[in-house]
């Protein structure tokens, strides 16, 4: 499926959209909800405001830096 120059609300359920691509599209307000994004790249990405909440961090690298050792870092300094 190829959209383009639409405005439009998708509502996407029990649904495989893996190997999808999303270039210049504004996702803002939107929910993500048991949902696999594991091997997924995030380049250009404004996360302002995003909450993350029971997340399955292993592997998930943040500009080449491991998430599990930011924690570590940040937990052992508090």
């Amino acid at each position: 499926m190829d959209i383009r120059g639409s405005r439009e609300r998708i509502d996407a359920r029990d649904a495989d959209l893996s190997g999808s691509a999303f270039d210049d599209v504004n996702l803002s307000a939107s929910a993500f909800n048991n949902v696999n994004l594991s091997g997924t790249t995030f380049d250009d990405v404004n996360l302002t405001g995003v909450t993350f909440r029971n997340i399955d961090r292993s592997g998930m690298t943040i500009d080449g830096v491991g998430v599990e050792a930011l924690f570590a870092a940040y937990e052992a300094r508090t």
